[in-house]
């Protein structure tokens, strides 16, 4: 007898539904698995075998032939468990076959028969939904997870057999109730918690001036200077001062958790806080950008909407560092192998720190602690990150050494900040309210020219620079958009010599070459 079901699996971040079909004749007893099925699909003979078994059901004696469609597409991990037994059931006459029709089934079976969870259940369900099924089967684990897509059912299971035996009483497992899709701010794996603020940060008011710019256009920022003069501290509190994430932002975020199986089971909403990423320097070129013989998505995305913080850059290795370069323009990574092409999103702000040399105190040397560095080493240590990449980023702010430790007391709080920032990001919203973009720092060739526009003294002041400073035509299209930042946060719509002067301030890195 004859049986199709629907699973899924992910390719990337995106569901893809999967047709299972069985097939039970008369033969040999054995079952054969097709459709380029990967080792862990391999082995889930051996699991639904056991899980029928145990659950007091008969695993057929016969020849089953189980297809998984369409056969070109490489099928890896365990999610194919549930629908591979439901047709074994439906084929051998143990469960009505029009149970699982128009039905996705998405769940790892245990030897016992329990139904496991497995990453990537919201992508999944999302794909059923627009394929117009009506209804999912998922892991019991796994409801609040699929809830999150409305306008779909959700039946969860937590044994095979119990979910037989709710077939065969003619009723299904109770499906809960949808929850809103409008969460609470939950954390994510890698996220700073709300409560540091800015003002934590003694002194630094430039600095402090810098982050407010970059969190207002979503640019690129760099800090170096000395040790312990809170170059970090003000990175970290960088998700203080984003807004949450809308709708559409959340559910590409908390997709993207999913697969990488970083979302908590318990989860009642999307993730509304913007993601914040802090990988070690020892991190590899796959574990930063995606990768693997399956790919899988890497840091750069999981900052996806949010923060990719890399703390001391020099000592990234320098492959790592120029493999930012690619998604830092395009928004997203691009991964090819030899069964086919991945694509991962990647829109993230990259947020940096640096030391001016490797022993740290170039610049800003004193009596205790003089720079021990020699012209050579200063030139090594510089030339890791490469001025493609240096070009990249809009904000290369020099952090002084504070002389004192004297608190700000008149110093800005995250709270007075997210005030400023509110006027930069309602501007944006209805300036770029037909364009689709949202933040200054996405405008290019037509858009920039018709949104950056330049009063004659700024025009003539940004003409100037760019030859005195040999900047390249990115660096030049950056610093525009970085004076339209500037601008407007000073709530004004014509970008004004003092907004150029102020972003060209900030590219320390092409005056030092200068120099």
């Amino acid at each position: 007898m004859y049986v199709k079901a629907l699973s899924a699996s992910v390719v990337g971040v995106e569901g893809r539904l999967i047709e299972v079909e069985v097939d039970i004749a008369s033969g040999l007893p054995q079952v054969i698995v097709v459709g380029l099925p990967d080792p862990a699909v391999r082995e889930s003979v051996d699991r639904v075998r056991s899980a029928i078994q145990n659950g007091g059901m008969k695993f057929p004696l016969d020849r089953i032939t189980v297809n998984l469609a369409p056969a070109d597409v490489r099928k890896e991990g365990s999610a194919f468990d549930l629908a591979i037994a439901a047709g074994i059931l439906c084929a051998s006459g143990q469960m009505a076959a029009d149970r699982v029709e128009d039905a996705l089934l998405i769940g790892e079976l245990s030897l016992s028969g329990e139904v496991k969870a497995v990453p990537g259940v919201l992508a999944m369900v999302e794909r059923a939904r627009a394929a117009g099924l009506p209804r999912v089967f998922v892991p019991k684990a796994c409801i609040s997870e699929a809830k999150l897509i409305e306008g779909i059912e959700v039946v969860g299971l937590s044994s095979l057999a119990q979910w037989v035996r709710n077939q065969r009483e003619d009723g299904d497992a109770t499906p809960l109730s949808a929850p809103s899709i409008v969460g609470h701010g939950e954390d994510v794996s890698g996220q700073i918690s709300g409560e540091l603020d800015l003002a934590d940060v003694v002194g630094q008011t430039q600095g402090k001036r810098a982050l407010i710019i970059a969190a207002a256009g979503m640019h690129n920022l760099m800090f170096v200077g000395p040790p312990g003069t809170g170059k970090t501290m003000l990175c970290r509190r960088l998700p203080s001062l984003l807004p949450p994430l809308g709708d559409e932002e959340a559910l590409e975020v908390t997709k993207i958790y999913s697969v990488s199986g970083k979302l908590g089971g318990d989860r009642t909403g999307l993730i509304r806080r913007r993601p914040f990423r802090a990988p070690h320097h020892t991190v590899s070129n796959a574990g930063l950008i995606g990768g693997g013989p399956v790919p899988k998505p890497g840091e750069v995305t999981l900052a996806h909407h949010g923060v990719l913080f890399l703390d001391e850059l020099p000592e990234f290795s320098r492959a790592a560092l120029e493999s930012l370069r690619q998604p830092l323009e395009d928004r997203h990574v691009t991964i090819g192998r030899a069964r086919g092409v991945t694509r991962f999103p990647a829109y993230f702000m990259l947020a940096a720190s640096m030391n001016p040399c490797p022993c740290g105190y170039w610049g800003s040397e004193t009596t205790e602690r003089p720079c021990l560095c020699s012209p050579a080493a200063i030139a090594r240590y510089r030339s890791r990150m490469s001025g493609p990449l240096a070009d990249r980023i809009d904000l290369q702010v020099e952090m002084p050494r504070q002389t004192a430790r004297v608190r700000d007391r008149e110093g800005i709080t995250s709270s007075q900040a997210r005030e400023v920032l509110r006027i930069a990001y309602d501007r944006q919203q209805f300036r770029y309210r037909r364009s689709g973009i949202r933040w200054n720092s996405e405008l290019y060739g037509r858009l920039l020219a018709e949104h950056a526009a330049l009063t004659p003294e700024a025009e003539a002041l940004l003409s100037g620079v760019y030859g005195l400073l040999g900047l390249s035509f990115r660096a030049h299209d950056r610093i525009l958009k970085l004076s339209r930042t500037i601008a407007d946060l000073s709530d004004e719509e014509r970008i004004a010599a003092e907004h150029v002067a102020e972003a060209i301030q900030y590219r320390c890195l092409d005056k030092a070459a200068v120099g």
